[in-house]
């Protein structure tokens, strides 16, 4: 054990982790840290787990981490007998549980680096069978295996190329190394020469090295400066979770407040009595009807196929019921009791409350449908989401697309002149390479001039006699110089003997400067501890600004929002309370002595009007018995006069004739 926890300090240690970490500040980590480093691990492996595991939930955390070891094929120790012990040890960052995974992680981190990036393409997608029955889902599927089995044959050839490796001799020969290594041997030649150059400086070690050291803290400045982007979009992050986590809190906080026990009973006995009637009365009506339909049709399945003969059977018996429905209609007409009567207005009554309470128990589960089927939407694009990350709002989404156009149209800006410097540039490379040419023609022209005239290699020499003539004169200069250094040795003691007078003068106040550079490096660090101090209170500042700007925002659209609402319950209120006059105006005339008062009553008037049209209806029923009784006689009185206008207008046309 003691091994491998050695053995995992060094790796962490290293590049990339660089943690730094010793025995004791390893064991004495929290379990969360402790799978934060586990977190850090896999993020080296495959970098879309690169997160916070303290912005996510544990159980998305284990998920997640069961979900990755399980592609890399990572098997618990024998000692773990069962998952769920192993998956709660890893809920609670037990460390039975995560060095084992850490040692094994961290022993053959290349080789997991390219099963994760083989994973990602190669773990094939678990459809149902279900859904490969539809004919463009199936075709998808075949599509995305060719996909797959075409990956895998590129990747074969990828690595047989990376091992089968060329020769130095064949790289060489391609243009853009030996362009390259023209290119490098110039900058080397660069070099030197800024190197003489410099040599000839005082002091040229320490400025090279200041130069070097502003190098490494601009280098360092960038990337601070990018850590601190990175941190501010965090934390903009961070505080619309915390505003949407304070709204959905406030909400409930005043849903709380607003439900006193009294409330709550209500809504909980109104919810129970319209669960209670949708198991009671309509769920058993529709099931009873749906099994009489089914009956139904399984009694129709069952008879044999009809003809025409039973057809007209089925209609013939149709036509008598409903000719003994009449039948009864009018024996019931005809007897007309006054208390069916009565009870007519109270069936219709209930019968209308019965329709809508149907109707009003069919809309509630239509809302309750249609909030399941948002809730499973919701779920489904948080779950779509990337981890640790919210759903985007529509604000946010129309901001993003903004700034994603401003940021394409600079795109296409840089672009262009990209292009144009790439165009500029293989004109110029194109100039050179014609420039080069012309002069090794002219060269080669040159040489064949000279053989000609039997001088050949006179410009060689003349050539060499410059650069000697040039070597000649930096040594004459140097004999000057070394002449003028010989003149000048009695002025150089002279100087010396100066420096010393200077240096006995000057020691006291090197010593004094030595306190005053002590005293300016306390303050320099005194200086900085206040500016980091005065850094950390104008942040946390204006974190505090920024929510109270939100604050103030909230609280302007809940007054709002309860400002419409005020209006509406006026609006209802008043509404209600003319419906409640109404109503206590027609009980005060209803219940009035005065039979005019009462008159004036809806109801009374209904009741009239309900009266007027039974009379009415009594009338035409003895009408229709009437009408019914002398039909026949009527029919055969007709017919013996339509008889006789048949036989007058005989007997006319024969007297006409």
């Amino acid at each position: 054990m003691g091994e491998q926890l050695k053995f995992i300090i060094e790796q962490l240690n290293k590049e990339p982790f660089k943690k730094n970490f010793n025995l004791i500040t390893f064991d004495s980590l929290e379990p969360t840290q402790l799978l934060q480093v586990l977190n850090d691990v896999l993020a080296e492996i495959d970098p879309k787990h690169a997160i916070d595991i303290r912005e996510e939930m544990p159980e998305q955390t284990v998920k997640r981490m069961l979900t990755v070891l399980g592609l890399l094929k990572y098997k618990p120790p024998a000692n773990m007998s069962d998952v769920s012990d192993f998956r709660r040890g890893l809920v609670t960052g037990s460390k039975p549980v995560v060095h084992p995974i850490l040692h094994w992680l961290l022993l053959r981190v290349p080789e997991l680096k390219k099963r994760a990036y083989l994973a990602r393409f190669l773990v094939k997608l678990d459809i149902p069978a279900d859904f490969l029955q539809d004919d463009i889902i199936n075709d998808t599927f075949h599509q995305y295996e060719e996909l797959v089995e075409g990956f895998k044959a590129y990747h074969k050839e990828c690595e047989q190329l990376r091992t089968s490796g060329f020769s130095t001799a064949e790289i060489k020969k391609k243009q853009d190394i030996s362009a390259m290594e023209e290119e490098k041997d110039q900058l080397l030649k660069r070099v030197e020469r800024l190197k003489k150059r410099v040599e000839s400086v005082s002091n040229h070690p320490w400025m090279l090295e200041h130069a070097r050291q502003l190098r490494v803290e601009k280098e360092r400045e960038e990337a601070l400066s990018h850590q601190k982007q990175e941190q501010k979009h965090q934390l903009f992050q961070a505080e619309q979770r915390l505003q949407r986590s304070q709204r959905q809190l406030k909400d409930l906080q005043q849903a709380a407040a607003d439900a006193s026990p009294e409330s709550l009973m209500k809504k909980l006995e109104e919810e129970n009595k319209i669960n209670s009637y949708m198991v009671s009365e309509k769920l058993p009506k529709e099931l009873e009807a749906m099994r009489r339909r089914v009956q139904y049709l399984q009694k129709m399945a069952a008879e044999p196929a009809m003809g025409q003969a039973d057809v007209q059977e089925l209609e013939d018996k149709i036509k008598e019921v409903d000719l003994q429905i009449n039948q009864m209609i009018d024996r019931r007409m005809m007897r007309n009791d006054p208390m069916d009567d009565k009870l007519t207005l109270y069936r219709q009554q209930a019968s209308i409350i019965s329709r809508k309470k149907e109707a009003k128990a069919e809309e509630l589960q239509e809302a309750r449908e249609e909030l399941a089927s948002a809730e499973r939407e919701l779920k489904q694009r948080s779950s779509q989401a990337p981890a640790g990350e919210e759903v985007i709002r529509d604000d946010e989404l129309k901001r993003l697309v903004g700034k994603l156009r401003s940021k394409g149209t600079v795109y296409k800006k840089k672009r262009q002149e990209i292009a144009e410097l790439k165009a500029e540039y293989a004109v110029l490379q194109q100039t050179e390479d014609i420039l080069k040419q012309r002069h090794e023609d002219i060269q080669q022209k040159l040489q064949t001039v000279e053989a000609e005239k039997g001088i050949s290699g006179y410009s060689n020499t003349q050539e060499e006699l410059e650069k000697v003539s040039a070597i000649k004169s930096e040594l004459d200069e140097r004999k000057g110089r070394a002449l003028g250094d010989m003149s000048e040795i009695s002025q150089v003691k002279e100087l010396n003997s100066r420096i010393v007078d200077q240096k006995s003068a000057l020691a006291p106040v090197i010593k004094e400067l030595r306190t005053l550079r002590q005293t300016c490096q306390e303050l320099s660090q005194d200086y900085e501890e206040k500016k980091a101090q005065y850094e950390s209170c104008a942040a946390g500042l204006e974190s505090n600004s920024s929510k109270l700007e939100q604050e103030v925002k909230s609280l302007r659209e809940e007054t709002a929002n309860e400002e419409n609402r005020y209006h509406y319950i006026n609006s209802m209120t008043a509404i209600i309370e003319m419906q409640i006059q109404r109503a206590a105006e027609e009980v005060k005339l209803y219940v009035s002595s005065d039979p005019q008062e009462r008159k004036k009553a809806i109801r009374e008037a209904y009741m009239k009007n309900i009266a007027e049209q039974e009379l009415l209806g009594k009338k035409l029923r003895e009408q229709q018995k009437m009408v019914r009784e002398n039909h026949s006689a009527n029919m055969e009185q007709m017919k013996m006069w339509r008889d006789l206008e048949q036989l007058l207008e005989c007997k006319k046309q024969c007297l006409i004739r």
